[in-house]
């Protein structure tokens, strides 16, 4: 077996979970397929630990590196779906308070998480580089805006908070994706020598500022190409877009610029300039359709992934306990960074009185910390980060997913 075939299944269970959950379980789709996941989890373990002969378990994934899959591949391309969804037009009014929650709000979501975990697991008896903690506090930020998009929906919300919800999940994606990716180059970069600001602040800016070149310039050259491209050749017009992110991420690599910040540029020229007169019907029908369908897709395959992935997670207690500590953790840290910037901008502009708790509490984490942590390269401590990010993120899908309606629906009936 390779590689694709693990996919393979994902993607054949992803397909069987779908189905059984929309006509059977009825249950909205990220909390449906986790639960099977898990449920198919417990079954494995359960049949391996009757018949050890059947070798079921964690050494049939761990067999397999898809880590490159998930960075190169997955990521790149729900980083680039989620851009390409952002209409700056659409938020309107509300675009700097998108913009504020989806950057200062990351930033200190990741300060107040990483710092919080890294006391944490000292006092749990672990130990982890404070530039790691970082890492996860970076990664775990980001919200699914799939299911996000999905809750909200249902209910009768004012329409600048719905505004406010959607766009600031679809925007934190690439930023906390990029910076967790770049707080781990530079605890890499750390581990020979002590970094100088100069070093750091040249780490940070060849990543970012690199990969926001490329994603312009292959940006502006996909919307080039679909305007010149008639409108008819749909199939066309979806194979530039595809061939612009896999260049676009092979390129950054290659020059060690960031791939995912590329991406995000990517997908915000080509979205936004792409509504435009000039590429309306094709874009707009076609186009954006395509990348939703394959941004859900990989979501879906995503949990999948993320139920199966109680198979390989090191299975100690004390990392169990951090993982549940992690939860309330992540919990203070996305609060605080709604509040602060909720509060500082209220001086200014006014906000719906359930602002910060619909923030806080509809902030479901997906399936994108769990690729992203999976496709770190390998480092002391890596074993207790995804062992966290999948707590956290379980918790968050199940626990949240299930009760967010309930508060929403409180909210909607005080309207």
């Amino acid at each position: 077996m390779h590689v694709f075939d693990i996919i393979a299944l994902f993607i054949f269970l992803a397909g069987l979970f779908i189905f059984v959950n929309t006509y059977f379980l009825k249950l909205p789709s990220s909390i449906g397929l986790m639960i099977m996941a898990i449920v198919l989890s417990v079954v494995l373990l359960g049949v391996g630990q009757i018949f050890p002969g059947l070798k079921i378990g964690a050494a049939e994934l761990e067999e397999y590196d898809y880590a490159e899959v998930l960075y190169h591949v997955v990521l790149s391309f729900m980083l680039f779906s989620g851009a390409l969804n952002i209409d700056f037009k659409k938020l309107s009014k509300q675009r700097t308070p998108v913009l504020v929650l989806a950057t200062t709000g990351v930033l200190i979501s990741t300060f107040v998480i990483g710092t919080l975990i890294y006391y944490m697991l000292h006092f749990v008896g672990i130990e982890l580089d404070y530039l790691y903690c970082l890492v996860f506090g970076a990664l775990i930020s980001p919200t699914d805006p799939i299911a996000v998009t999905k809750t909200i929906k249902r209910f009768n919300l004012a329409r600048d908070l719905e505004i406010k919800i959607a766009g600031e999940s679809l925007f934190n994606d690439g930023v906390a994706v990029v910076l967790a990716l770049t707080l781990l180059d530079i605890a890499h970069a750390g581990e020979d020598h002590p970094l100088s600001v100069f070093e750091t602040a040249y780490i940070v800016g060849a990543d970012i500022g690199g990969g926001i070149f490329i994603g312009l310039f292959l940006g502006y050259l996909g919307y080039r190409l679909l305007k010149y491209v008639d409108n008819d050749a749909v199939e066309v017009e979806i194979l530039i877009t595809l061939a612009v992110v896999m260049v676009g991420s092979f390129l950054a690599d290659f020059v060690h610029v960031s791939s995912k910040q590329a991406a995000v540029v990517m997908g915000l020229v080509i979205g936004n300039e792409g509504r435009g007169e000039h590429v309306t019907s094709a874009a707009g029908d076609y186009v954006f359709k395509f990348w939703n369908l394959l941004e859900e897709s990989l979501s879906a395959m995503l949990f999948v992934l993320i139920g199966l992935e109680m198979l390989v997670i090191p299975w100690r207690f004390d990392y169990f306990a951090a993982g549940f500590f992690a939860v309330n953790i992540v919990l203070f840290g996305r609060w605080l960074s709604v509040f602060i910037p909720i509060k500082l901008m209220s001086v200014k502009r006014s906000f719906d009185s359930n602002t910060i708790p619909v923030l806080t509490w509809g902030a479901l984490r997906g399936g994108l910390p769990i690729a992203l942590s999976l496709s770190l390269t390998e480092f002391h401590g890596k074993d207790i980060i995804v062992t966290m990010t999948y707590i956290v993120v379980v918790c968050s899908v199940l626990y949240q997913g299930l009760s967010v309606p309930i508060l929403m629906r409180s909210f909607s009936n005080k309207e």
